[in-house]
């Protein structure tokens, strides 16, 4: 366990927010200091917003580690597009940069799936069991994936077509302030769209957040869906919160991009095992002991020890 807080740092495309969290009450320990984003905002300048907020927050966090959230897909530490920020992160080693640049570990991911992140572990979906959708209504739609507790990082669900055009340009809210719909005109749109992702998904629980979700009771309860849908709860908070989460436990373990407890990743393995097993035994019999591993009565089956591995809710459009 983390003593200290851990630093959380939401890039935005018109700010870059940052505080310490306190991971066991999930919340923050202090103030934020939010930065305005460079206007250029190349990964230089961002990262020199980063390290002054780092450098602020030095005492309460030590030398710990630090989740940085950005509008990108990540796939291992680097950024493979750009939202609200210079195409220069596209393709850029975003993880590495800033570790260099801070001299500690950094983890840089999604910023969706950190506001994701943040309402499982503290949030609307807290202890909700099977697949939870998180969803960002602004400018776009952002949305994270998250299966028994486990983040399935990069869905990109505001970008499915709907009826032939991008979901996110025809539902988001931001679609609603720029064509100056009513809730009456817009419910239709953003309706159809989570039928769609139904469909798709067969989510056991939806999550709205971003800043229209505020006003969830002008427009949740008059959904005709199958799956039940809230709001957030954790609103500007869900980016920092979510990041400080995920520095503090992608080391723990990680199969693939997947953050998974010890059980779920010695699970895996040892289901490879078995699946290893049953296609070189010509008796096809796996025998298998009490706890689900390999049982002692399998000559050269190898063992395996859990290796060690892993806004604002502004996600699709900051307020």
């Amino acid at each position: 366990m983390i003593a200290r807080p851990v630093l959380g740092i939401d890039i935005g495309g018109s700010g870059i927010k940052g505080a310490p969290v306190d991971l066991e009450l999930g919340d923050f320990a202090t103030d934020r200091l939010r930065i305005p984003t460079p206007k250029k905002s190349t990964p230089k300048k961002v990262g020199a917003a980063v390290a002054q907020i780092v450098a602020h927050f030095a005492d309460l966090i030590g030398d710990g580690p630090v989740g940085i959230t950005i509008p990108a897909v990540v796939t291992h530490g680097v950024t493979r597009s750009a939202a609200n920020i210079d195409k220069a992160w596209i393709g850029f080693e975003a993880e590495k940069m800033f570790e260099d640049l801070l001299g500690r570990r950094v983890v840089v991911f999604n910023d969706a799936d950190a506001a994701g992140l943040a309402e499982t572990h503290f949030g609307a979906a807290k202890d909700h069991p099977g697949l939870v959708l998180l969803t960002t209504l602004g400018t776009g739609i952002g949305t994270a994936l998250v299966h028994q507790g486990v983040l399935i990082p990069n869905s990109e669900f505001g970008h499915i077509e709907i009826d032939g055009k991008d979901a996110e340009s025809q539902a988001s809210s931001g679609v609603k302030d720029k064509l100056g719909l009513s809730y009456k005109e817009w419910i239709p749109r953003i309706e159809r769209y989570f039928q769609v992702v139904e469909a798709l998904l067969w989510p056991d629980l939806i999550v709205v957040g971003g800043g229209i979700s505020r006003d969830a009771d002008k427009f949740l309860p008059k959904l005709k869906l199958n799956t039940a849908i809230v709001p957030a709860e954790l609103r500007n908070r869900a980016g920092i919160i979510g990041a400080a989460w995920m520095a503090a436990h992608r080391e723990d373990h990680v199969v693939g991009e997947l953050t998974v407890d010890v059980a779920t990743e010695r699970a895996l393995r040892h289901a490879a095992e078995r699946t290893a097993a049953a296609l070189t035994d010509d008796s096809d019999q796996i025998l298998v002991s009490g706890d689900g591993g390999p049982s002692e009565s399998e000559p050269g089956q190898p063992t395996h020890s859990a290796g060690d591995g892993p806004s604002e809710l502004e996600s699709a459009g900051e307020e």
